[in-house]
């Protein structure tokens, strides 16, 4: 379907090229015949015929586009002005000048639009990664070549040295590595653990793999990130929702600023008594509305963000929306989650201490069987570790998850309860203080209302999270906050070591939500919180731009946020900021240039010193220059 559809695009592009390129021809040919004095090239009928068949290619799609519009009830738009230029340069013999008119309008559209499927083709150029077939391993492990849409959640599939992942899964047997570079940007490639979770579009880094498939072909994380990059087309940024309405406004202006060239000097003849030339003030009529299209701002600016949206999608950086593209390159404050986002959120257990009373084993146990489902990864941890140490899982009911503070289950009959510290704060439970203090991850455990150990679990910052804040910090973000659930001596600690203004820890969802909104009512230019769990997903809706990290985070961050960090690098952060940066950069310059050049073009026109070739040529170079300028995105080093 995907070469069908690039096919039918090719051909599509061949067919409007060949249109130029006849009607550019006979456009060419026809001034060399006139200043060559050709007798029979004088006719006024084969003058008329032989432009009208340089016109009618170029113009056709242009009025069937402006007809259009008239019946939507868009009277004015750039298609129209066009039109009305263009007759009415037919209309004073200026055949060559009305041919130009829609000529270097339809080059300029062209041009945009091939610029725009450029960029397009970039982003869905992932499809392609997606090998259409994959080897099952089947119940005697036998190996069977099967379509990938046919693949379920569950089977295994194996992968040879240097191919592509087909389908997400999780890794079977021996560690491996893999070339992440289409989901995430990273040049390097990445080690996975036995058990890790593998991407769709990733490629085996030099072995064969077998992979345990979670999720259907629709679902697959490369699908997902295509759809969100398509999708970001139709969320328009502040800029591009200011041309559109400055153009509806604009365009009737400039419409009727056209009639009053007419007019005024008509009614000025009428009252002096004086001749009047219509054709003469006409002609700067037409000169007035081809000077005064808006093409350049129509057409440059929504590509301006598109390029952008492609630019960081290339480094693993998904936008929504170029609203939001806009909306981080002016933020002045970021607010971190801690587990998984600054911090590698791959728990191990450290150390298991019983209370008085209970076993280190008969804890453990009822900790396992109560965070059995639960997907924060200290309790994945502990899961983990209970499996190796070939604990069984007791029987379990009336689970009842507590966000932000751990869990409450009936393990055996008995009220367990496993979390952090405020969990048994909130069911009147003591435990001994000196837990408070601690400067690592602590999991508590009650059972019956009594308190029966703790443990300890080992998190450690990436590698990256102390070069993300000085980045943010290079970039003039005054104000880097962490916000975490996680208890107050370990957010403490870790916030001192990355050099934050502020570590808050202890905090349920909605106080995290709470904060979250308390800056972004104080005023300044715009707050970004940066997190990947399930309980992020209310600070990620009210901050002003809301970044899910990870391609493997959770489903309910990922679709609340605003944009997605595919890799687990906090640092691909100020690299967005930054692309965000330059492309409101690139964007406010084509406002200013094509503003101020019309400008400049319309006093001329009105004044009659610039003639419709000047006219079309100046409208046209500021629309070449724009869309060139907001190509320079796409090519823009990090």
């Amino acid at each position: 379907m995907t070469s069908s559809v690039s096919h039918s695009d090719h051909m599509h592009a061949g067919a409007g090229i060949l249109r130029l390129l006849f009607s550019a021809l006979l456009l060419v040919a026809g001034l060399l015949l006139r200043y060559a004095g050709a007798g029979w090239f004088d006719s006024p009928a084969v003058r008329l015929g032989w432009y009208l068949a340089a016109l009618l290619p170029v113009a056709m799609p242009v009025l069937r586009e402006a007809l259009r519009s008239v019946r939507g009830g868009a009277f004015f738009t750039e298609q129209t002005l066009m039109c009305l230029a263009c007759f009415g340069a037919f209309y004073l013999g200026e055949y060559p000048e009305g041919v130009a008119v829609m000529l270097f309008y339809a080059v300029g559209e062209e041009l945009q639009e091939r610029a725009a499927s450029r960029v397009r083709r970039n982003i869905r150029a992932a499809i392609d990664l997606r090998p259409r077939s994959v080897l099952v391993v089947g119940p005697e492990g036998g190996l069977a070549d099967r379509p990938v849409g046919e693949v379920r959640p569950g089977e295994t599939i194996e992968v040879p040295p240097g191919g592509r992942v087909p389908l997400d899964g999780r890794l079977l047997g021996a560690d491996a590595s893999f070339d992440t570079s289409a989901l995430t940007g990273e040049s390097v490639p990445r080690r996975f653990a036995c058990g890790g979770e593998v991407a769709a579009g990733m490629i085996s880094a030099g072995q064969t793999v077998r992979l345990e498939v979670l999720r259907p072909e629709e679902e697959s994380a490369l699908a997902r990130m295509l759809r969100l990059v398509e999708e970001a087309a139709e969320r328009k940024a502040p800029a591009e929702r200011f041309i559109r309405r400055f153009a509806r406004i604009y365009t009737p202006a400039v419409t009727a600023g056209a009639l009053l060239i007419v007019a005024v000097p008509w009614l000025v003849a009428l009252a002096g008594d004086v001749p009047y030339a219509f054709d003469l003030w006409f002609s700067r009529a037409l000169v007035f509305l081809v000077a005064a299209c808006p093409c350049a701002l129509v057409l440059s600016i929504p590509l301006g963000y598109f390029c952008g949206i492609g630019r960081a999608s290339r480094e693993g950086i998904l936008f929504k929306g170029g609203n939001y593209l806009d909306a981080l390159a002016r933020v002045d404050t970021v607010v971190f989650d801690k587990t998984g986002t600054l911090t590698e959120g791959s728990f191990e257990v450290r150390e298991v201490v019983a209370a008085e009373g209970f076993s280190a084993h008969e804890m453990l146990r009822s900790v396992a069987a109560a965070e059995a489902t639960v997907t924060h990864p200290a309790a994945r941890a502990l899961v983990r570790y209970a499996e190796r140490e070939g604990i069984v899982p007791a029987r379990t009911a009336d689970r009842v998850e507590i966000p932000g503070c751990g869990v409450r289950a009936t393990v055996e009959g008995k009220a367990v309860l496993a979390g952090n510290t405020r969990l048994l704060r909130c069911f009147g439970v003591a435990y001994p203080p000196a837990l408070d203090s601690l400067a690592e991850t602590v999991v508590v455990c009650a059972v019956a209302d009594r308190y029966a150990g703790h443990i300890l679990v080992a998190d450690r910052p990436r590698e990256d999270a102390a070069e993300t804040v000085a980045a943010l910090r290079r970039l003039g973000i005054g104000d880097i906050r962490i916000l975490s659930g996680d208890r107050r001596p370990l957010v403490a600690e870790l916030g001192r070591q990355l050099g934050v203004d502020a570590a808050e820890g202890e905090l349920s969802p909605a106080d995290k939500t709470a904060r979250i909104e308390a800056l972004v009512t104080r005023g300044g230019r715009g707050v970004a919180f940066v997190g990947d769990g399930f309980n992020d997903a209310p600070a990620l809706a009210v901050s002003d731009v809301g970044i899910a990290m990870g391609g493997f985070g959770s489903e309910a961050a990922i679709e609340t946020a605003d944009a997605v960090i595919q890799s687990d690098r906090p640092s691909r952060l100020p690299v967005a900021i930054r692309i965000g940066r330059f492309t409101r950069r690139i964007v406010r310059q084509n406002i200013v240039c094509a503003l101020g050049v019309k400008a400049v073009v319309l006093l001329l026109g009105a004044l009659g010193v610039a003639t419709m070739w000047e006219a079309v040529f100046a409208d046209v170079g500021v629309t070449l220059l724009a869309v060139a300028n907001a190509l320079r995105i796409s090519k823009y080093r990090i």
